[in-house]
């Protein structure tokens, strides 16, 4: 018996909730699929899939309180009012979540109506993290540890002078230790400290929620209308609901390039910056450097969020590069929830596969700046390349 489980429906990342606010509105029948990929190739023991199905059956208990209600219409004034009447009656549905153990290897995927499906990923990758390190039997760091290394890190950054958010939700080590750390990031009165991604520790440390959309928002449109339409549309739709609020916009679904060709002048001013998660991030930094100046904005009025695999070293590096070029912040996710004198977890979950009306599946990619992080139907990919262009 193991009690691993989920405290709150909250305890996920802000951008499933923005985007499933936005998926109620607009594709309340868009019917999805999602798969979990063993990156890091990781062992699973016997009878992992038993101690994480019990774990998911657990989440259907979960309800939106009214102090999580009120937090989320105080917060996030964005967020429309029936759809938090939505959220306050909505259940996860553990008959969505298709779970299967081959040796050492686990098999999940989700499947079901994209506005319920979309809570899944993150809960179900943080459930698989932290049954991965106790049921293997392996042995963290103490709590000391865990919150004076926490501190260390918040003392660097804040010598920095850069702002950053907690954003170790999908591949913490356990919730006890992402509080941990939560605990320790808001003991400093003048930090830079400035948020975090999961929204029950956003509620609970009375931070503000970070985050706006994720790959799969991308992804989704180019299944649907297409590669070419699936940045412009994606951002368009974005607007529609959110009328230049969450106005950081994700770059590298179908590579950077392609997106600052469609990245133009209106949405440039439209948006606040951009998010930066797969390449080199200085070579990054210029190119968006460059789309603002050529489009005769000041790059100082706008900002870039780096959240790729952040540490200390990184941070400091890309801090003295852009410093009084770009405004920049950082979402810093593994390396502080999961630093704790183990091997962090490489797992992911993506959308594989829309539904089309005929109910055949069409199938999702991801085009990163980094090829080892393409994922989706290889056929699929090799078209998108071509009709994006793509040469390598």
């Amino acid at each position: 018996m193991h009690d691993v489980r989920l405290n709150s429906i909250l305890d996920n990342d802000f951008y499933k909730i923005t985007m499933q606010n936005a998926v109620v509105k607009l594709f309340p029948s868009q019917i999805v699929k999602y798969e979990f990929i063993n990156r890091g190739k990781h062992h699973f023991p016997e009878g992992f899939d038993v101690a994480l199905r019990e774990a998911v059956t657990k989440m259907a208990e979960l309800k939106l309180t009214k102090e999580e209600k009120k937090f989320l219409e105080r917060t996030c004034p964005y967020l429309d009012l029936p759809y938090l009447d939505f959220l306050e009656g909505y259940h996860y549905d553990p008959s969505e979540v298709k779970i299967h153990q081959e040796g050492n290897d686990i098999k999940v995927t989700v499947e079901g109506l994209w506005y319920r499906a979309i809570l899944w990923e993150v809960p179900l990758l943080s459930l698989i993290s932290e049954l991965h390190y106790e049921m293997n039997h392996m042995e963290r760091d103490s709590n000391e540890v865990v919150m004076s290394k926490t501190l260390e890190k918040a003392e660097q950054l804040n010598k920095l002078g850069v702002n950053f958010a907690e954003f170790g939700t999908r591949r913490r080590h356990s919730y006890k230790v992402q509080n941990l750390v939560m605990e320790a990031l808001i003991q400093k009165k003048d930090s830079t400290f400035i948020g975090s991604s999961n929204v029950h520790f956003a509620m609970k440390y009375n931070v503000k929620p970070i985050g706006t959309h994720a790959h799969e928002w991308f992804m989704f449109h180019g299944a649907e209308y297409g590669f070419k339409m699936a940045n412009q549309l994606a951002l368009e739709h974005w607007v529609d609901v959110y009328r230049g609020d969450l106005g950081v916009a994700l770059s590298d679904t179908y590579t950077t390039d392609v997106f600052f060709q469609q990245f133009d002048k209106k949405f440039a001013k439209l948006f606040d910056g951009v998010r930066h998660d797969s390449g080199d991030p200085l070579e990054f930094a210029d190119k968006t450097i460059a789309h603002y100046q050529k489009n005769g904005i000041n790059p100082l009025f706008k900002y870039i969020i780096f959240s790729d695999g952040l540490n200390l070293e990184k941070v400091e590096e890309i801090t003295n590069y852009c410093r009084g070029k770009i405004g920049i912040s950082f979402g810093i996710g593994t390396n502080l929830t999961n630093d704790v004198g183990l091997k962090p977890m490489n797992i992911v979950m993506k959308l594989i596969g829309v539904q089309a009306p005929n109910n055949d599946w069409i199938p999702t990619v991801k085009l990163s700046d980094e090829h080892g992080k393409y994922t989706g139907d290889p056929k699929m990919i090799e078209l998108a390349k071509e009709f994006l262009r793509i040469k390598n």
